[in-house]
């Protein structure tokens, strides 16, 4: 393994968070010690947080997520099942709403999605990855309520991270660097990498956004009768003629979750009562029918950046040795879909795969980046084709490519509620356990172009299969 400046064989990893462990855990074994930089005081219990401002909205790991979880944890699916995470089958445990109507309740068992606040999953992830840490030859120090400030080095290669404290202490708020072979960004949608890189002279990476000006609201409920709770959760997306939606969502401890969203000019307020009348104006009357049988048990919170945002990282020449970038600080996507976890664990398992071989080698980081964003491009792609009908004019515009693959997708979607072939690759996709290739197999495309376009089902579906 290089070794450069007085880093030696050390990695910092600025942030904490999700993506911050999942990024200590993939370079396990490939350096001597790891220095996390977090800039908050993680709770003694799980709680939310001020550095994860979407932490008390709903929360999904895709299948895909799961698996790469895994990979990388081994037993961490368990602990957070055990922990109180609820299991939901996609399609049959998550009744959902299309354009064309109800999808319907095919039981395949194939797909698990996991449903459970942040502030577990959080800490299960952090408590699996410093068990990890403890059992390998890698020294892990984490420093809490620190920030990074800077980078250090030059426009070729960094070298180092400059931090300071945020809460005071005997040596105040001075600054000091800690020297690295390797700095990894995790630090989320908030990163300063592209100051940064202006900083040491470089220029910030190409950026693309989409970005559908949705926002959205959530209220934690519990059941008034846990006998008569809902047998599946509950997904009523907005589309072009109806821009609001909802999604009710079972989590640990009897609790559910619902979200309600909206495009510009239908933001979800976040006053009680108008919110649980918003729920009456959304494409379906299921949802609000369901609230009359809930208590609430939070206030409503709204969150509003939900821009779909790529740092493009990995093209030639535009990251120094040195330096990587994961999850959310590279590529953000609207939270709506649920896919943001599972990549930031994809991306995790492809940054471990790429060091595998020969370390941190010239020219590895950079091989790693690529590995990366690779694993970020089928999500991306589904998220930019979903809000694209949205976007504000200053976005990047869509080619004819984007055009005919957005009409495709539609009418796969509306496909796949109705046809369990065309349904299964859907969400091979959609839990990123299959390539976006899979959508275009010769009998899906057959079955999605030539087969009359049918409405779904009128109403939820009661009984598995329908």
């Amino acid at each position: 393994m290089a070794a450069h400046s007085d880093g030696g064989h050390t990695a910092i990893v600025i942030g904490g968070g999700l993506a911050g462990m999942l990024a200590v855990t993939a370079l396990l074994g490939r350096v001597d010690t790891i220095t996390v930089v977090e800039r908050d005081r993680y709770p003694q219990e799980p709680a939310f947080r001020k550095g994860v401002p979407q932490a008390r909205h709903l929360h999904i790991l895709l299948s895909g997520g799961e698996r790469a979880l895994e990979e990388l944890l081994p037993g961490t699916a368990a602990a957070l099942t055990g922990a109180g995470a609820r299991s939901l089958y996609l399609p049959r445990d998550l009744l959902t709403r299309t354009p064309t109507g109800w999808q319907r309740r095919f039981d395949e068992r194939r797909h698990r999605t996991l449903s459970v606040t942040r502030p577990v999953l959080d800490a299960v992830v952090r408590e699996q990855a410093l068990r990890a840490a403890a059992g390998s030859a890698t020294r892990v120090e984490v420093l809490e309520a620190t920030e990074a400030v800077g980078l250090t080095g030059d426009a070729g290669r960094v070298t180092g991270v400059r931090i300071r404290p945020r809460d005071g202490g005997p040596g105040g708020r001075a600054e000091r660097v800690l020297p690295a072979a390797l700095v990894v960004d995790a630090s989320g949608r908030g990163s300063r990498t592209p100051q940064w890189f202006t900083a040491l002279g470089r220029a910030a990476p190409q950026e693309e956004t989409v970005d559908a000006g949705l926002a959205y609201a959530t209220r934690m409920y519990r059941p008034k009768d846990p006998a008569t709770a809902p047998d599946a959760g509950v997904n009523v997306p907005g589309w072009p003629q109806c821009p609001r939606g909802a999604a009710y969502v079972p989590v640990e401890d009897g609790k559910w979750l619902l979200t309600l969203s909206g495009v510009r000019g239908h933001h979800p307020p976040t006053d009680a009562a108008e919110f649980t009348a918003f729920t009456a104006t959304i494409g379906d009357p299921y949802v609000h029918e369901l609230l009359a049988r809930a208590e609430p048990l939070s206030p409503v919170h709204g969150f509003r950046d939900t821009c779909n945002r790529r740092r493009h990282y990995e093209r030639p020449g535009a990251l120094p040795e040195g330096f990587l970038v994961l999850g959310d600080a590279g590529c953000t996507f609207n939270p709506v879909y649920g896919q943001g976890m599972s990549v930031a664990a994809l991306g995790a398992l492809a940054l471990r795969t790429a060091l595998a071989d020969g370390g941190l080698r010239p020219g590895a980081t950079a091989a790693a980046q690529r590995a990366v964003a690779r694993s970020v491009e089928p999500a991306w792609l589904a998220a930019v084709g979903s809000d694209r009908p949205y976007a504000s004019p200053a976005d990047t515009t869509a080619g004819p490519g984007e055009r005919l693959t957005t009409w495709y997708l539609d009418r796969l979607a509306a496909r796949a509620a109705i046809d369990p072939v065309v349904g299964a690759a859907f969400r091979d996709v959609f839990c990123l356990t299959a390539p976006p290739a899979r959508l275009l197999a010769p009998r899906i495309v057959l079955r999605t172009v030539f087969l009359p376009r049918r409405p779904g089902l009128p109403g939820p579906p009661a009984v598995e299969g329908r």
